[in-house]
């Protein structure tokens, strides 16, 4: 079609309004409707909107405000639109769409209440967190970037623990979760999974001469009436039933302890600080419950230590005939809790002794009961470089 037959076209009238009016018209509604909508879009994506609803203003954004990235010394504030939605425009629009769920949420009070916003915390937490992991922290990125970051300037744990998130192109969210929030409760689910995982491995009949595995901390005694306290028992700990008294089991615990001081804790193996339990003071000096036959030095430390055998009393439960179940657990509690804040390192990634210091730096980041924490540790320094095929 030519230039001036297109012109003819625009030019002629339609039944009231000429093409080309209709055209300009429909630019102009156009503009004005984009206008329109790219403001409202922006009027959505500031704080004061956010915060508009109490559900967000009482929880949330108080807790921003006791962050670094509210209030720093280098003056800079991060809102909640900076970190919860993406700059670039698409990916903005599809986190509104995403995000548009969240109007039913307040319309039918799912979190109007404190309570109900706790119990729904991990849920919505765990939202975001794989939102983040999803796309590599983009929000957090817009700021912070690695090709931006002087290595030279930070600590020396950070400096390794950065320069391999750079080399990895990791989110921050894997090792920066509560930065800005309060981390969930997540003791709860951990202390239901582990009375499933008792229920489960726990045995109700025991032979004398079968080694059985204890499955959370348990309480050892001198006597059959299990009225003189002996010490503890840790988790997955190997022993082996003597005697069988009603509901009483008369256990040998084999180990190796130091001979320096009164030689209380027991642990598995010679050299290892892998914990099998722990004796009272009477109980260690006790000739009638603890024997011992072998003496050795170590040449890392020059201190001495003794190879044990102690005879005790504990009652019939909480015991597991192998340690399958107990690692299973150890190991999914492992990888859920303890990624909370970071990606966690490997089991082997570690020898037994050093992981006790780096597990216990981790604890004041989750919540775990101390049965978990227990079998947790015994888990990573049983599965540490020490007892694997493919070392770090």
């Amino acid at each position: 079609m030519s230039i001036p037959s297109m012109w003819k076209i625009i030019r002629s009238p339609s039944t009231h309004l000429s093409l080309g009016v209709l055209t300009l018209g429909g630019f102009m509604a156009g503009v004005v409707f984009w206008g329109a909508f790219n403001t409202g879009l922006e009027a959505t994506n500031t704080e004061e909107f956010c915060i508009s609803c109490h559900e967000m203003e009482a929880n949330v954004y108080q807790e921003l405000q006791e962050t670094v990235h509210w209030s720093n010394n280098s003056g800079v504030r991060a809102t909640c639109p900076d970190c919860h939605v993406p700059h670039n425009w698409t990916d903005k629009i599809a986190r509104k769409m995403q995000a548009s769920k969240e109007v039913f949420g307040k319309l039918f009070g799912t979190i109007d209440t404190r309570e109900k916003f706790l119990d729904k915390r991990l849920e919505l937490a765990q939202h975001e967190w794989q939102r983040f992991s999803a796309n590599k922290s983009l929000e957090c990125r817009n700021c912070h970037d690695y090709n931006s970051m002087n290595f030279d300037n930070m600590s020396e744990k950070a400096q390794v623990q950065m320069r391999r998130a750079a080399e990895r192109d990791q989110s921050c969210l894997d090792c920066h979760k509560g930065i800005a929030h309060e981390l969930p409760d997540m003791l709860e689910g951990v202390s239901e999974a582990f009375a499933q995982l008792e229920q489960g491995a726990a045995v109700s009949g025991f032979d004398t001469g079968k080694t059985y595995y204890s499955i959370r901390q348990l309480p050892i005694y001198e006597d059959p009436q299990l009225a003189v306290e002996a010490g503890q028992l840790n988790a997955a700990t190997p022993v082996k039933v003597l005697e069988i008294d009603g509901d009483s089991l008369k256990v040998e615990l084999s180990g190796w302890r130091r001979t320096k001081g009164f030689g209380r804790v027991i642990n598995e193996d010679f050299g290892f600080n892998i914990s099998s339990g722990h004796l009272s003071k009477a109980a260690a000096q006790n000739d009638q419950l603890v024997s011992g036959f072998e003496r050795k030095e170590d040449d890392m430390t020059g201190l001495e230590w003794e190879r044990i055998n102690a005879v005790v009393w504990m009652r019939a439960g909480s015991l597991a005939e192998s340690t399958e179940m107990i690692w299973d657990y150890a190991k999914e509690t492992y990888q859920s809790s303890c990624s909370v804040c970071h990606t966690q390192p490997d089991e082997n990634h570690f020898d037994a002794n050093t992981w006790p210091g780096m597990f216990n730096g981790m604890l004041s980041f989750v919540n775990l009961d101390g049965d978990s924490q227990a079998v947790i540790l015994k888990y990573l320094q049983k599965h540490s470089s020490d007892f694997s095929d493919d070392k770090h």
